[in-house]
């Protein structure tokens, strides 16, 4: 069994700073991307951003240059620094996970295979 967790969420004012864990634990045969997706109330899910088994990061531009993915490979763990917030920022974000012989990495949350249950972070003005 695969399970994904995610901690670190919390409210923040903008500009503020968040920074998100993922840890995923069971048995995967290929790990190739670990991202972030967040879903804000009455809008569609989005993708946030990812990193793949290289280290190769893709981010939405809504968040370039505000947010870093990261990931310590060892401890199965992808992290999500979060900087210069903004209350459009506001939403649950989802950890996830995409694995397989066919590679795939990005921000498309339908070719995620493993998902969290959602870490919620408030931007408040």
């Amino acid at each position: 069994q695969v399970e994904v967790v995610e901690s670190g969420g919390g409210s923040v004012q903008a500009g503020g700073s968040l920074r998100l864990s993922c840890i995923v634990s069971g048995i995967i045969y290929r790990r190739n991307c670990m991202g972030w997706f967040r879903q804000a109330p009455g809008k569609e899910r989005e993708g946030v951003a990812a990193i793949d088994n290289r280290g190769s990061s893709y981010y939405a531009d809504s968040v370039k240059g505000r947010f870093t993915v990261s990931q310590d490979k060892a401890k199965n763990t992808v992290y999500l620094q979060m900087d210069s917030l903004k209350p459009e920022d506001t939403a649950m974000y989802y950890c996830a996970v995409a694995a397989g012989l066919r590679y795939y990495c990005g921000l498309n949350s339908a070719d995620m295979d493993w998902w969290g249950k959602g870490a919620r972070v408030f931007v408040s003005s």
